[in-house]
């Protein structure tokens, strides 16, 4: 899989214009809000952004920025849960809960090192999941990968509408469409 077809797929899930009320993001087209489209220069109506223009952002913000690049050459499949979460939830957060999960499937850094939990994608977090890989195998450390990360997505959705929160409006959709969906 490559990242054009992740990309792809989110806009395919992400499909429309959609701009609720209960919803921070606001007036948002493919996934991609008015703010983050602004910033990336487009400053058309947003019922009208272009496919491409959101796939340029995907690429350059969701993508190349915050280092998932790196994660889609060692394991596609986990890269597509990463960057689809990192849409949904956040960049930073997607990044966190990659190394979270790294550093709770290490058995207490007997497989290997803890690394920072910064959202920072660089050497190290690659190099802990390569070790994870080759302790594991590459199957089997994409199901715990992923299996991980889905628990981490679910629990951040759950906090966020329990209590009955405006986020309540949008659980359903979450837990249907992004928690285990790829």
């Amino acid at each position: 899989m490559t990242v054009d077809e992740m990309i792809d797929g989110i806009i395919e899930r992400e499909a429309g214009f959609v701009d609720h009320p209960s919803d921070p993001g606001g007036a948002t087209r493919w996934g991609i809000t008015q703010r983050v489209a602004r910033k990336n220069g487009y400053h058309g109506d947003m019922r009208t952004l272009p496919q491409e223009t959101a796939r340029e952002i995907y690429k350059r913000e969701y993508v190349a920025k915050p280092g998932f690049l790196g994660i889609a050459e060692i394991d596609p499949f986990v890269a597509e849960e990463v960057i689809d979460s990192g849409v949904n939830a956040g960049q930073f957060r997607a990044a966190k809960w990659f190394q979270q999960a790294l550093n709770v499937l290490n058995r207490r850094g007997r497989d290997y090192a803890d690394i920072a939990v910064d959202g920072e994608i660089g050497p190290r977090t690659l190099g802990a999941f390569k070790a994870l890989r080759q302790r594991r195998g590459e199957a089997k450390a994409r199901q715990l990968m992923l299996k991980t990360l889905n628990g981490l997505q679910f629990m951040h959705y759950y906090k966020l509408a329990d209590g009955g929160t405006k986020f309540e409006d949008f659980f359903v959709g979450w837990i249907d469409h992004r928690v285990g969906a790829l």
